[in-house]
Formats: structure tokens, C-alpha cells, sequence
């Protein structure tokens, strides 16, 4: 307890300079209470609600662990709405109702702390689970004491908001319900197995007189064993190569399943004829490796979306203007003629008239164009635009069923299953398959044509099955790619599958979208355009940190001032401006019309015009920066492939740009969804392989189209596209790392596929002499087994090492 309050003590007094709470600099005009300074009273309001439920501790496990609460508004009335509510519960009856909410502001150990101790804030709480990684809370509340309105209120309270959006209201019910049943049956094949080989240990090493009288028992016990490993276990390859049969495929697991069903008669057969011992250990040791090598390739990242579509940047409900009356509406009772009300910073579910309001609108997220766009009133408005400035009013002139957005994402690119990635395995398998089968029946045919002998040919006929079953080949492609996963793992690359791996060998040709994917959204190169003092830039520089605004965050990094003054009279109108007075100075900076000049030419960058004590000064300018390392990447990868960019922008970067792209021609700027699109399915058709960088919806059907597409972001948390991978922006410059890792995957793979060959060669040499015994079978298949996976793995971190992955 001392400990705590030494922590609290410690943390008070860093927090002179910036709000206790969430850590930003104070203003001028703070907020006390109990002591402490706030930098507003959403902040201030957080930690009263907190201290009175005895929930202090909250701030002794991080430094500054709340968010800021500054602008935030809120409205949950569609909470209320029955049709809404019923649509985004888990479960309820007539007392509990439980939920699962996504919670983007939890990031760190105090925030799990507080979301699991919400029962002391609202008793109605009965308990409440957090999912760190999916940054998940799932919520039991009781209905007669709450309603899920007055639970997401609680939350909102204390900095925790959820993000409800539309995807959750037709969400899919998904479970890993596959994976438990995986790994049930990997518990039954490895308790199995270890029985088996512990009652199999006399024979290998003879049996005394003592255990003769025990023999048979032993096998019939075996036996047993076998019934769930071949019933339960394994019956997916007996199916998998069933349906693969009735459409023609010859894949891996006909080998597989061949071999486990060959042993399984043949140990019957020794068993019940007391002939032997039977293959009953290498049955179970081969179904046991095989589920842990499936359980590895089908391991993936459970906290990542790889499948996000359009709902999930859409709200659930919309406010309409009825009668002069506001009331929330369920998206999908939106009609032709309704009067919505759209607040700052909230989506345009559906194409729309502007009718009333200031409208500037945010449309990158579906044509990639990261300048605002003002609307004048009359004008229609596209479904996907964001608003930037106060609330507006606008007529539906289109359901949303029928919006520009929604079309956008019916492409019929959606539609259409994407092409399965071909691995090695699937390629290798069909040969092997037909070799096993050669071999199988021309050694039994060799035994009864020119031998005379049935015995033999049935005995070599199963034991080649048995030999050549490709245990080594199953294993040696999932453990390789699961170590290549694991790597990029921790270089913040995330892929759907491990045949992303293979598939990632063979691209020809990049294509980059430009804005927020070579881009760093968090760099901008500023210069001024005027006359300022060094006094001038401390006022202007202590004006923008009070600023949450993207560029007045970079303009504060720009400048590189310590703060000296506190702002009062701050005002902010988002998207247009700052204004306060600093030192008795009165600063405003934002776009000319906020500052209350003419509209101003400037260059074909964003602008932010500097107004001091209604003196002009001038404006800064600024232009993206390209993410860190792109130079170097595009050189590496230009020199074995096509690079091509595809941007919703309009060409003034152009220039800037052909020392990346020296082919002008592979540079196509103003590009639409469609035509980004249509760009791949063009360049596909000349049998190139495409692989697509983006990081939007604009790139959405541009992605899902390419042979693999890949999500660029900031947050691997946010929206996300339909891809096969997602890239932290951090690890952009590792891009020719990881295709090299993968092309060296590859190579691992093939080695090992000849590493096993010489195991079934060896073990071959015995069965078709139909000598092979349960004790040779029992040896070869778990040291080649063991050999695999020790190659694979331990190939695979050297050429990670070689690729500066590790």
C-alpha cells in the first residue's frame, strides 16, 4: 500500500506541468481539484467520477494512463432504439444481456485494471473481461438496473468510449470453435501415442518370457489406442482426400490418408493373427505430428481483421430531423427524403443534398485524396465523406444500399472467391502421389508375377504405403512457414496464412498507392512564407500544442520550442483554425478564411496562414515526407521488379517522385477505385504476378484483386482492408528483407522435401523386399520427422539472421 501511494505521490509531483489525467500540456485557465491541475473538465470530470468509487489506484500503475477528453462528445441515443440493440448483443433474457465492445483507447495495464473493475462504477455491472490484444471488453450488465445505453455512458465517462459501428450489427458469429476442436484432437493422438509407445517398448527390445503371456493383450490394447486416432483424428484427410478425388485432385493428404488407413488394416491384421506386433506407434506418432504441423499453419493473428469491409467505418444509426424533432434511426430505415443531421467529425452514411451548414469533407478514405473538400449548399455529397467542420443537414437522395461507397465495394471483385494460393506441397504432392503408387504396385506385381508369392507382395505392397507415407513432406512446409511467420511476427508483419509466405516468393510487381502508404502521415517538411521573429515562433509554437489536430502537432515538432507561455481564450474550430492570447498577444493560425483574409493563392500544399494582434505575417507551408527508407526499397526491389504507383491524388508530386519511379508511364495519378482495379487486372493478364500496397478503401478493390494485398497502417488496430497481410508503417523499409525472407523459405522447403525423399529412399530399400518390420517403421518415421522440424526451424532464424530480421 505504501509502495502505491508513493507511486501516486511521485506521479503528482511530474504532473506540474501537464494534466494529471492524460498528460497534455495545461492551458492557461487549468481545472483543480483535490489539489491536482486538469487540462479540461472532461479530464478533471474523469478522475472526480474515479476518486469517489475509491478507483485512485488507476493512476499508480502507469504515468499518464487516461485519454484526453477534450472535444469529445457524445451521443448514444440509438442505444435506445430495440431493432439496434437486439442486433449488437451477445446474449440476453429477461435479466442479463452480455455484450462485446471494441475499445480503442485501451493500451496499457491500468486501463485493464479500471475496464474490469466497472462494477464498482455501475453496480449493475455483473463482470466485465478484457481481450488485451483485440482490445475487446466483453460486458455481463443486468437489464432491470441498466440498460446498454447507461453501460456504454459508464464507459465513455471515464475516457473509455467503445467504437460501435455498422460491421457490428451484421456482424458473423465467428468461433474458434475449429481450433479447440484441432487442438482435442491433437490431446487425444498425443495421449494416444505416448500409451502406445509405452506398451510397445518390449517389443523393441525383445520380450522375455514373463512378457510373452502379455503379447497379445498388449496388442490388443494397442489397438484401442488406434480406434480414436484413425476415427477421431484422423478421419479429416480420409474426407479431404474423398471430395479431392470426386473433383479430380490428387493432393497431399491421398498419401496421407492411404498411409494411415494401410496401417491401420495391416495392424489389425498382425494383431488379430497374432503374426505381430503391427504398426499401431507409427499410426499414432504419424496422425500426431501431422495435427501439430496443421495446428502451426493454421495459426494466425486473432486480434487483426484481415476481412474489415465497409460497415465498419459506417455508425450504426443516424440522427433524422422529423417534424422539427431529432431521433435515431437504424441505418438500414435510412430512405429516399430523409433530413439528417450529421455532426463534426461523424460519416456520411449515404449520398445526400446539403441543405443546411458549412460542409468540408474528408474524402480520403474512398478516393485517396488527402486534401478537405468544401461543399456548398445544394451540392450532392457522397456516402464516405467525413465531416470536418460543425453540424450540417442533408436530404438522402439515395438509400445506402445504393450509395456511391456501397457500390464501390460490390465490385464484383468481392464477389468472386480469390484464387487459392498454389504452395509447393499441393504442387509436389500430385507427382509423389503417383510415384507412391508406381512403386507400391510394381513392387507387389515384381512378388507375384515372377516370385510366386503373395505373402510378399501384399507385404511389400502395404509397406511401401507405409514407408513412403509423406510424414516429412506434410511437416517441412508448415513448420518452415510458421517460423517465417513467427519472424515477421516480431518485425510487425502480419499475414492472413502461411501460404502468404510462398505466394510472396513469386510477385514480379509492386504497386504502391501514395497517400498514408509511402507516405508518413506523422512527417511533414514545413517552411514559411514571410517574415517572422524567433519571439513569434515560441507564441505560435505554445498556440498549436493545445492542438489535437494532425498538423498543428507537426507543426509543434517543426518548430522545436520548449513551451513558455499558457494560452488563454483558446478556441478551436476543427478544420478551419486555432485562436487564443498568449502573453497578452493574440494568435490565430489556420486556413485564410478563418483568419479573416481573402482567399489566398498558395502553392499546391495544405496551408496554415499565421495572424498575430490582426497583423498577417504570412503562412507555413507543408508536403508529406515518404516514409522512412522508401528510397532505399525502391531501389532494392526495382532492381527485380516492376514498381508501379496507382494515387487518388492529383499529380503535383509528380516530379518528386520519378527518382522512385523512373518509367513515368507506371506512374498514374487522379486514379478511381475502378481504375486502380482494372489497372491490375491489365497487368494479370500479361501474367504478372501483383502484389498491391494501400491503405484505404479506395484500395480496397485494388487489393482484394491483386495476386497478394497488403495493408499499410499506423495502427494494425484500425481499419484495414480485405488483404492477405498487414504492415506496421514502422516496418515499411523491411519490405526487400521480408521477400527475401520468404524467397529463402522457399529454398528451406525444397531442402527439406529432399531430405525426406532420402528418408523414404532408405526405408524403400526394406519395403519392397517386404522386410520392413514395426521397428525400422518406428525408427525412420520419427527421426525423419524429428530431422525435418529441427531443419526447418533452425534454417529458417539463419537466413532470418542473414536478412536482419533477427
Amino acid at each position: 500500500m505504501k509502495m502505491i501511494l508513493s507511486m501516486v505521490q511521485q506521479k503528482t509531483l511530474n504532473a506540474e506541468k501537464h494534466c494529471y489525467h492524460c498528460g497534455d500540456d495545461l492551458p492557461g485557465n487549468l481545472y483543480l481539484h483535490d489539489d491536482k491541475q486538469f487540462c479540461c473538465l472532461g479530464c478533471k470530470s474523469v478522475y472526480q467520477i474515479l476518486s469517489d468509487h475509491n478507483l485512485d489506484n488507476y493512476y499508480a500503475y502507469n504515468d499518464v494512463p487516461g485519454q484526453s477528453q477534450k472535444g469529445r462528445e457524445q451521443h448514444f441515443e440509438y442505444l435506445d432504439e430495440p431493432k439496434i440493440v437486439q442486433k449488437l448483443v451477445d446474449y440476453q433474457d429477461q435479466k442479463i444481456t452480455s455484450i462485446t465492445l471494441y475499445v480503442p483507447a485501451i493500451h496499457c495495464s491500468s486501463c485493464i485494471w479500471l475496464l474490469e473493475n466497472l462494477h464498482k462504477i455501475n453496480p449493475a455491472i455483473v463482470q466485465s473481461r478484457i481481450d488485451f490484444l483485440k482490445k475487446q471488453v466483453a460486458i455481463t450488465f443486468k437489464n432491470e438496473q441498466s440498460s446498454l445505453r447507461n453501460v456504454v455512458e459508464t464507459m465513455a465517462s471515464i475516457g473509455y468510449e467503445p467504437l460501435i459501428s455498422l460491421q457490428d450489427v451484421v456482424k458473423k458469429q465467428q468461433s474458434d470453435f475449429s481450433e479447440r476442436k484441432l487442438v482435442s484432437k491433437i490431446a487425444v493422438a498425443g495421449f494416444c501415442f505416448g500409451n502406445v509407445m509405452l506398451l510397445s517398448f518390449p517389443e523393441y527390445f525383445g520380450l522375455s518370457d514373463l512378457e510373452q503371456q502379455f503379447k497379445s493383450f498388449f496388442g490388443w490394447l494397442n489397438l484401442a489406442f488406434a480406434l480414436p486416432v484413425v476415427f477421431y483424428c484422423g478421419k479429416d484427410y480420409f474426407i479431404s482426400a474423398y471430395n479431392n478425388l470426386k473433383n479430380g485432385v490428387l493432393n497431399l493428404d491421398f498419401p496421407l490418408a492411404l498411409g494411415i488407413a494401410v496401417m491401420f488394416i495391416r495392424s489389425i491384421a498382425e494383431i488379430v493373427n497374432n503374426s505381430g506386433a503391427g504398426f499401431v506407434d507409427t499410426l499414432c506418432g504419424l496422425v500426431f505430428f501431422l495435427l501439430i504441423g496443421k495446428w502451426m499453419q493454421q495459426r494466425t493473428y486473432h486480434h487483426l481483421s484481415f476481412e474489415r469491409d465497409y460497415r465498419s467505418y459506417f455508425p450504426v444509426a443516424v440522427t433524422l430531423i422529423k417534424d422539427g424533432k431529432e431521433k435515431p434511426v437504424p441505418l438500414n430505415e435510412l430512405h429516399i427524403g430523409d433530413r439528417m443531421l450529421i455532426r463534426s467529425n461523424e460519416i456520411i452514411p449515404a449520398d445526400a443534398i446539403l441543405l443546411k451548414g458549412e460542409a468540408e469533407m474528408d474524402f480520403s478514405f474512398v478516393t485517396g485524396e488527402s486534401i478537405p473538400v468544401p461543399k456548398t449548399l445544394g451540392e450532392v455529397v457522397y456516402a464516405g465523406g467525413r465531416q470536418l467542420l460543425g453540424a450540417i443537414e442533408l436530404e438522402v437522395v439515395k438509400p445506402v444500399s445504393q450509395s456511391y461507397l456501397t457500390k464501390l465495394w460490390n465490385n464484383q471483385a468481392f464477389f468472386s472467391e480469390k484464387n487459392r494460393i498454389k504452395t509447393f506441397s499441393d504442387t509436389a504432392s500430385k507427382y509423389f502421389s503417383i510415384v507412391l503408387l508406381l512403386i507400391a504396385t510394381g513392387s507387389a506385381a515384381f512378388w507375384m508375377i515372377y516370385e510366386g508369392n503373395a505373402t510378399k507382395a501384399i507385404a511389400s505392397f502395404t509397406a511401401v504405403l507405409i514407408i513412403a507415407c509423406p510424414c516429412a513432406l506434410a511437416l517441412s512446409t508448415p513448420f518452415t512457414l510458421a517460423a517465417v511467420l513467427s519472424i515477421f511476427d516480431k518485425n510487425k508483419f502480419y499475414l492472413k496464412s502461411t501460404a502468404v509466405v510462398e505466394e510472396l516468393a513469386r510477385i514480379d510487381t509492386f504497386i504502391f498507392d501514395k497517400t498514408g502508404t509511402i507516405t508518413n502521415p506523422e512527417a511533414a517538411g514545413f517552411s514559411f512564407h514571410g517574415n517572422i521573429t524567433d519571439d513569434q515562433k515560441q507564441l505560435i509554437s505554445d498556440l498549436s500544442r493545445n492542438s489535437g489536430h494532425p498538423l498543428s502537432r507537426e507543426l509543434v515538432k517543426s518548430l522545436n520550442i520548449d513551451k513558455v507561455y499558457p494560452v488563454d481564450d483558446y478556441i478551436e474550430k476543427v478544420g478551419r483554425g486555432i485562436s487564443g492570447r498568449i502573453n497578452g498577444n493574440k494568435v490565430k493560425l489556420g486556413s485564410s478564411a478563418f483568419i479573416g483574409l481573402p482567399l489566398i493563392n498558395s502553392p499546391m500544399k495544405s496551408s496554415v496562414h499565421v495572424m498575430i494582434n490582426d497583423n498577417y505575417l504570412g503562412y507555413f507551408t507543408f508536403q508529406q515526407q515518404w516514409r522512412d527508407g522508401f528510397k532505399d526499397l525502391t531501389f532494392k526491389l526495382g532492381k527485380q521488379a516492376d514498381l508501379h504507383l496507382l494515387s487518388g491524388d492529383q499529380d503535383h508530386d509528380k516530379q518528386t517522385l520519378i527518382p522512385f519511379f523512373p518509367r513515368a508511364q507506371q506512374m498514374q495519378f487522379g486514379q478511381s477505385p475502378q481504375n486502380k482495379l482494372d489497372y491490375i487486372v491489365g497487368l494479370q493478364n500479361m501474367g504478372k504476378k501483383v502484389l498491391m500496397f494501400g491503405d484505404g478503401l479506395n484500395d480496397a478493390g485494388a487489393l482484394r484483386q491483386s495476386n497478394l494485398g497488403v495493408a499499410v497502417t499506423d495502427n494494425i488496430n484500425n481499419f484495414s482492408p480485405d488483404c492477405d497481410a498487414i504492415l506496421d508503417g514502422d516496418a515499411f523499409r523491411k519490405i526487400p528483407n521480408f521477400i527475401q525472407q520468404a524467397k529463402d523459405a522457399v529454398k528451406v522447403i525444397h531442402i527439406s522435401f529432399v531430405i525426406s525423399l532420402l528418408y523414404n529412399a532408405v526405408g524403400l530399400f526394406f519395403a519392397v523386399q517386404g522386410l520392413l518390420s514395426p521397428l525400422i517403421a518406428a525408427i525412420l518415421m520419427p527421426i525423419s520427422t524429428v530431422t525435418i522440424i529441427l531443419f526447418t526451424s533452425i534454417a529458417a532464424r539463419l537466413y532470418a539472421r542473414k536478412n536482419n530480421l533477427l
